[in-house]
């Protein structure tokens, strides 16, 4: 896998600015918000080299590599039918580190699947935990099973989802997972989304070990699951990015890396 000297440039340069807006951010939002810096960034290999799809397989008519980035956009003249997926193909992560950069522009939302399945008759679909993406930053940072249980924990959740019996409908009602429990919180949800800049590029990572799920929006941690429920859970599988059905939109992602924990 390529290392990109020309991402590490701009992380070099930007270090010091991020550092001190952490540390902001930590001194001034209150609740108990919690921060976490990623570990050495030699460990981690880079899944995207800036000027192709190479590793990567999707929809060519919706996803391209523009400006150093893998970008997926719904256009005004093209309705998207079914969510559609730009899927990893190095391996099936099990225990993992993920960071990468995103931009969205417009109106719809995306997100970032992960320990999923592809659906073998649908096109580019896939089944499994998603941190999730939306332009109004209402749900950014949740986690969501795309074609599973719904959502699992909103932004400023901290969830345990203990066994089921029975079917996922049983539980999964108005798109939340109501076996679900709460065991703690990570704020509110205003003072969350003061963390994430509107158009304009943040960082996403997400921290997947044995059954606790976290996901960070720019070092802030939006959700954590410990997923209890033998049943349905998974602990390997794809990764891919998602463009959503709904209105027009654009949404970029950079950076893209992963380190095996």
């Amino acid at each position: 896998m390529l290392k990109s000297w020309s991402y590490l440039r701009r992380y070099i340069s930007a270090g010091g600015f991020v550092l001190c807006a952490l540390a902001l951010a930590s001194c001034t939002s209150g609740g108990k918000q919690q921060t976490e810096q990623p570990g050495n960034q030699d460990e981690f290999a880079v899944l995207f080299d800036g000027v192709s799809l190479a590793g990567w397989r999707g929809d060519s008519a919706l996803w391209r590599v523009e400006d150093g980035a893998i970008v997926g956009e719904i256009t005004p003249d093209r309705k998207l039918e079914r969510n559609s997926f730009i899927i990893w193909e190095g391996g099936r992560p099990a225990d993992f580190e993920l960071i990468a950069e995103y931009r969205l522009t417009g109106q719809g939302n995306s997100g970032f699947n992960y320990r999923s399945e592809e659906l073998p008759d649908v096109p580019f679909a896939l089944r499994g935990y998603q941190a999730d993406i939306d332009a109004a930053n209402t749900y950014t940072g949740q986690n969501y099973e795309e074609r599973g249980r719904t959502i699992l924990a909103f932004p400023g959740q901290q969830m345990r989802l203990p066994p089921v019996e029975g079917e996922i409908g049983d539980y999964a009602k108005g798109n939340v997972w109501t076996a679900g429990v709460e065991t703690g919180s990570l704020g509110d949800r205003d003072s969350l989304k003061a963390h994430i800049k509107h158009e304009d590029w943040n960082e996403l990572r997400i921290v997947a070990k044995g059954n606790r799920l976290q996901h960070y929006i720019n070092g802030i941690l939006m959700s954590e699951v410990v997923d209890d429920d033998e049943k349905n859970r998974k602990f390997e599988g794809l990764m891919g990015f998602q463009v959503h059905v709904g209105p027009p939109m654009k949404i970029a992602f950079r950076n893209i890396r992963l380190k095996n924990l």
